[in-house]
């Protein structure tokens, strides 16, 4: 049952940033997590980098010298589906939703700091594990809630909770992107697709009632997450 316990070793994480001070930050960092780390210095090398090294990671720096970080994160989500976090310098909100909607599945600020950027990297390899390894789990457990996503049931502690059919739509949307942080342009269409109407006024309602069903303490949240003027990260482990 979801989610796994233990993260998987990556055979090879790819690191793509033009400070050889950053790559070798995030080398050392990345020791336990991969087997190897691969690293390149620009754009072009790395997009030939990430097609013949077949990583499970990326670590991408947004200011490369030969390209936009925006245009790589697009080109390699043209042929990959591997997670992808970026580094950047760029503290705007609206450029950290730029990135997401690139196809980018987290972002790490800098400075940053190492024990954060592991803990991404590692939230992000779980998620991907059990996304790819062929886990077909319908059945969540979550401390004392169990959320059965065939039936369309949700207990605590052996008492149902009922949900409505968009916070329904909502939560499964959350849960196939566990540990991904998600814009409110992103969720909105998924779960509400042409409708016309302020995305981050419906999400607040509904996000705030599924707190209030299934947080044991909705004020201070541990499954659904707000990224602030962002969106939302739902977290199966109460990962960072």
């Amino acid at each position: 049952m979801l989610p796994a316990r233990d993260t998987p070793l990556a055979d090879v994480i790819l690191v793509i940033d033009d400070e050889p001070q950053i790559r070798r930050v995030v080398r050392n960092a990345l020791q336990g997590v991969a087997d190897r780390v691969e690293e390149s210095a620009t754009a072009r090398e790395g997009l030939d980098l990430a097609a013949s090294a077949q990583p499970q990671l990326i670590v991408l720096d947004l200011g490369l010298p030969d390209a936009d970080g925006y245009d790589v994160c697009r080109d390699l989500r043209s042929f990959t589906n591997v997670p992808i976090i970026v580094l950047s310098a760029r503290h705007s909100d609206r450029e950290k939703e730029r990135l997401l909607d690139a196809g980018a599945d987290d972002y790490v600020t800098k400075p940053f700091s190492t024990l954060e950027l592991t803990a991404r990297v590692r939230a992000q390899l779980r998620r991907a594990g059990a996304k790819g390894g062929g886990r077909g789990d319908a059945v969540i457990e979550i401390a004392d809630l169990r959320i059965d996503l065939v039936s369309r049931t949700i207990k605590r502690a052996g008492e149902e909770i009922h949900l409505t059919p968009t916070e329904w739509s909502l939560l499964r949307y959350f849960i196939a992107h566990a540990g991904q942080t998600l814009t409110h342009s992103q969720l909105f269409n998924a779960v509400w697709g042409s409708a016309s109407g302020d995305a981050q006024q419906y999400l607040r309602v509904y996000v705030g009632q599924l707190r209030r069903k299934l947080e044991p303490d909705p004020v201070r949240p541990k499954l659904i997450r707000t990224e602030t003027a962002v969106g939302y990260r739902f977290e199966l482990q109460g990962d960072a």
